[in-house]
């Protein structure tokens, strides 16, 4: 498909937006796919009819987005690429900064999300997954010899392995964004509660034992308590 197929002049006002806008359209459409190249900047500035800043500012802007990646050397040029979850974490996290969203918020996602996911956890967890839940458990119990130094990054990595364990890549991706905003939250917690530690490490193990166990139903129950306290702690605090 040459580029006069992909693209059209675009318009004089928001001219690197509707680039950018065109360029996204053809990336749903199918018409542009994960690896594939861009035309040229050259070949650009003569499709959309503009200049080669504006063609520039437009693949930034897909750039930041995590659309476009930009090569250089021989070979280079920029090339369709699926965006990760950094990006998605990041702007979650500066809402929490700016306060537009809670902890609050954020636990009550998780509670949607995390109880949601655990029948399938319990389902397809291998003894892989197994394996790793209980390494984090051990090393989080280790921990607990200083409860107030007790670090809460080992929790929300318990928690996403929980997601890893459901083996849905829909599920990771939805949940991978929420990890550090999830520490934020867990941190907001411990502020008002500094044993959290041990309830949080002993409720873990007991998730790891109904995985174990393939009953979702006490899975959830666990998980809806342990979450419940943590949303409360985060209320308190707000």
């Amino acid at each position: 498909m040459t580029g006069t197929d992909l693209f059209q002049p675009v318009n004089a006002g928001r001219v690197s937006a509707e680039i950018v806008e065109q360029i996204k359209a053809a990336i749903r459409a199918g018409r542009l796919n994960t690896g594939d190249r861009l035309p040229p900047e050259r070949e650009l500035t003569d499709l959309f009819g503009v200049s080669r800043v504006t063609v520039r500012d437009a693949l930034r802007v897909l750039e930041a987005n995590g659309l476009v990646q930009i090569r250089v050397g021989a070979g280079g040029g920029a090339f369709v690429t699926a965006p990760g979850t950094g990006s998605v974490g990041e702007g979650i996290s500066n809402m929490l900064l700016m306060r537009t969203v809670s902890p609050a918020d954020v636990t009550e996602t998780r509670m949607i999300l995390e109880v949601g996911m655990l029948p399938l956890v319990c389902e397809r967890a291998t003894e892989d997954d197994l394996a790793v839940l209980e390494e984090i458990c051990e090393r989080a119990e280790a921990s607990l010899e200083d409860a107030a130094d007790y670090d809460v990054a080992l929790s929300a990595e318990f928690h996403a392995q929980l997601a890893n364990a459901t083996h849905n890549e829909v599920i990771r991706l939805l949940t991978e964004p929420l990890h550090h905003p999830l520490e934020l939250s867990l941190r907001e917690a411990k502020s008002r509660a500094p044993e959290m530690g041990i309830e949080g490490s002993k409720e873990h193990r007991k998730l790891v034992k109904a995985i174990r166990d393939r009953d979702p139903d006490q899975a959830q129950a666990i998980m809806r308590r342990h979450l419940g306290r943590t949303a409360a702690r985060v209320r308190a605090s707000g």
